[in-house]
């Protein structure tokens, strides 16, 4: 499907179920997104280039590789995004985070900012965008987009369900990014839901319905 990996590894999958479940409650679906978003966090860096560096051991001398390149950072889309900043930084507690706030006009129905917060050495990173729904795929153009203007050149993009139509979305108006999720459902319903999806991630997330 072009630039879309779909994480099919079985823990992702096992807990994406929980996810779903309507019967998980805030407290376990807060914990799961944390869970799946770490080890979503081990396939997007999966290409972050290596250098070959000396390390003295107990017993020697070891050539061994670390991260170099281009630093990370990550972008969660306010407010259900929150919930993958966690996970996310436990794989990379040394990543910057910023923020963008969205929300959509009652008349237009297209995503306004209304709040945009970034590292100072954003255009010099990599940029994971954080959100666990891709619905119509909208917020998730529409954040990028903002980084793109604000210099931003290498952007990924995150999600845990991802329905076809927002995947379109995505790659119609920004081809040059990357998406990773663990499912991609066919539908949106009336109401912009994914159908099966999960619901309102952020509802589910901070307990709000």
């Amino acid at each position: 499907m072009g630039n879309v990996y779909v994480l099919d590894h079985p823990l992702i999958q096992h807990k994406i179920s929980l996810l779903r479940d309507k019967n998980t409650d805030t407290k376990e679906f807060r914990e799961l997104v944390c869970e799946v978003s770490m080890l979503m966090g081990y396939e997007v860096t999966r290409n972050m280039p290596l250098e070959e560096i000396e390390v003295e051991t107990p017993v020697g001398i070891a050539r061994t590789k670390v991260i170099s390149g281009k630093k990370l950072g990550f972008v969660p889309i306010l407010r259900a995004g929150l919930g993958m900043v966690d996970g996310m930084l436990r794989l990379l507690p040394m990543a910057k985070v910023g923020h963008i706030g969205l929300y959509r006009d009652p008349e237009t129905h297209e995503p306004v900012e209304y709040y945009c917060k970034l590292p100072v050495d954003a255009s010099e990173r990599e940029m994971v965008v954080l959100d666990p729904m891709l619905a119509t795929g909208g917020s998730a153009s529409a954040a990028i987009g903002f980084l793109k203007d604000r210099g931003v050149s290498s952007i990924k993009l995150m999600c845990l369900v991802a329905a076809t139509e927002g995947i379109n979305r995505i790659q119609t108006d920004h081809p040059d990014v990357d998406i990773y999720c663990a499912a991609v459902d066919p539908v949106l319903n009336e109401h912009k839901y994914i159908v099966p999806g999960l619901g309102d991630a952020g509802d589910r997330l901070f307990g709000t319905k």
